[in-house]
């Protein structure tokens, strides 16, 4: 930290909640208090309402004896009568474990005693009741839940899990996928197919910073119709991952899929979820499509439905950090994606020139320091019935042991609207990173300088109609500053102005076709070879 020229990347931990804040903070109205509010509707129905069930109880108890009063409610004999039968009756509650119960016939109270004595008789139970009332129910009656995997065998199966991600990123999501070691991974439509087990399906969530939601197979079946669909819907064991007491959110999306409405087939889908639900449980989870607890995800082909389960929540782009969008946002994952595909490296310098919100040098950072992508943000699966929270902490533990504490490459950006550097720095600070991480700067692209003799330029510059008129000298003059400054660069640039080369008088040696949002996107890459162009300025 003394020495000023090196770059400091540093982790700032979450600031901790003060007493005040925490008895601010509003009252749940999740899937416990609805849970709550089906016990409370239940006990309606057999006349316990909230309101006279503790009146009940309080008419049910025999009145309090008075002091000078023996056990038979009648006034003592004496004064030297009372501390002697006190002391009968303290004699007899320590006899008794000071346990006593209420017989339902008389109305009396008939003391028993409990015992925490272990027994092998019984393997179902794990203590038993002596004394004098052996028939004495247990204060506690745990109802064994059903139709659940057992903890092992859940995160021991593997699933079929389906990863995807912005159409052209297909490929290096797949070996994404290979470095995290994921087996049978191969390349989909606008995804990736692998198999994981569940401590896997937590991990991808975890990790991937190019994979848009992880969805985890539960069911697959040839269908004709949406009568087929409604079947399919029914058969699957969904109280295996949710119940009644939950929310859920049903998506559909279909390729080459003869069905006439993908609304209709949402609706059956939503109705054999509801219908399995409600034999099973009792009741029907209530709809959400805003903040679900579960999602769930059909999808259609020319053939077969496939019903996903989407463990992600929200979108795994959504880091956390990213408030401040700017003018053109550009989501994290795609922007993890054009470092990727530019072979930019950690060890390397890297500038934007059209920096805007910081997106892409904030996810350079974030993969220089080694932190994972996922690690301050929530997840579908956390919700989830089967969620094994310990094993969860632990994944997450060991992942934030990995965090580089430093680095002193280069990451530099700049644009020439100060509101945009304002809200870079904002990210950055909400992206738990030290303000000198990444070297933020109002300046016109068209007069930086290089930040180092060699790196990489990983930029998402104004097009259309974010240019406009007055700017359209913008390219030429750019090129003629990186042929003469930038010698020994790699300069990649993504827009979906295809005449982009031609302007700049540079000559792309490749280019990846991506999408930016509905946007037909190329990256072009050029590599400014040193001194190549300087004796022509």
């Amino acid at each position: 930290m003394s020495d000023t020229s090196r770059k400091t990347l540093s982790l700032k931990p979450r600031p901790s909640r003060s007493s005040s804040e925490e008895d601010q903070r509003p009252k749940r109205t999740g899937a416990r208090a609805r849970q709550a509010a089906i016990q409370e509707r239940a006990q309606q129905a057999r006349g316990e309402t909230p309101d006279n069930a503790p009146r009940q109880l309080a008419d049910a108890r025999p009145p309090r004896r008075d002091r000078d009063t023996n056990p038979d409610n009648r006034p003592y004999a004496s004064a030297s009568d009372r501390p002697r039968a006190d002391a009968q009756r303290r004699e007899g509650r320590s006899e008794n474990n000071a346990h006593s119960r209420r017989d339902e016939q008389s109305g009396q109270r008939r003391p028993y005693r409990q015992t925490a004595e272990r027994t092998s008789e019984r393997p179902d139970t794990r203590y038993r009741n002596t004394g004098a009332d052996e028939q004495a129910p247990a204060r506690l009656q745990h109802l064994p839940r059903q139709s659940r995997q057992p903890r092992q065998q859940h995160l021991t199966e593997i699933f079929p899990v389906f990863a995807p991600c912005p159409h052209g990123l297909e490929d290096a999501l797949t070996l994404e996928l290979q470095a995290l070691g994921y087996d049978g991974v191969r390349a989909g439509r606008a995804g990736c197919h692998f198999q994981a087990d569940w401590m896997g399906v937590m991990r991808a969530n975890l990790y991937s910073r190019l994979a848009t939601r992880i969805l985890v197979q539960v069911a697959q079946a040839d269908v004709q119709t949406e009568d087929d669909i409604l079947a399919l819907a029914r058969e699957t064991e969904w109280e295996r991952w949710f119940g009644a007491e939950q929310t859920l959110r049903v998506d559909t999306s279909a390729i080459h899929s003869p069905m006439r409405s993908l609304q209709y087939c949402n609706l059956r889908a939503k109705d054999g979820i509801c219908d399995r639900l409600r034999e099973r449980e009792g009741e029907r989870p209530s709809i959400d499509t805003v903040r679900p607890d579960a999602r769930v995800h059909l999808f259609l082909d020319a053939r077969q439905a496939t019903l996903y389960l989407d463990v992600s929540g929200e979108s795994l782009f959504k880091r956390g950090w990213r408030l401040d969008k700017g003018e053109a946002p550009l989501r994290e994952n795609l922007a993890a994606g054009l470092l990727a595909l530019s072979d930019w490296t950690p060890d390397a310098a890297l500038l934007d020139p059209f920096c805007g919100s910081g997106t892409i040098l904030i996810e350079a950072a974030w993969i220089a320091l080694g932190v994972p992508p996922g690690i301050w943000r929530p997840f579908g699966f956390e919700r989830l019935r089967s969620h094994d929270a310990r094993c969860w902490r632990d994944l997450k533990d060991d992942a934030r042991a990995r965090i580089a504490p430093r680095l002193d490459v280069p990451l530099v950006g700049s644009d020439i609207h100060p509101a945009a550097i304002e809200s870079a720095r904002a990210n950055l600070d909400r992206a738990h990173l030290s303000p000198d991480a990444i070297r933020f700067e109002v300046c016109d692209a068209r007069r930086m300088q290089p930040p180092a003799e060699a790196g990489w330029i990983v930029t998402n510059p104004p097009y259309g109609e974010r240019l406009g008129d007055h700017e359209q000298d913008l390219w030429p003059q750019w090129a003629t500053q990186l042929k003469q400054q930038y010698g020994g660069w790699q300069v990649n640039i993504i827009t979906s102005d295809l005449d982009l080369p031609g302007q700049l008088r540079l000559k792309p040696r490749r280019r990846h076709p991506l999408h930016n949002g509905a946007l037909d996107c190329r990256l072009f890459q050029f590599e400014l070879v040193s001194a190549g162009y300087r004796d022509r300025a």
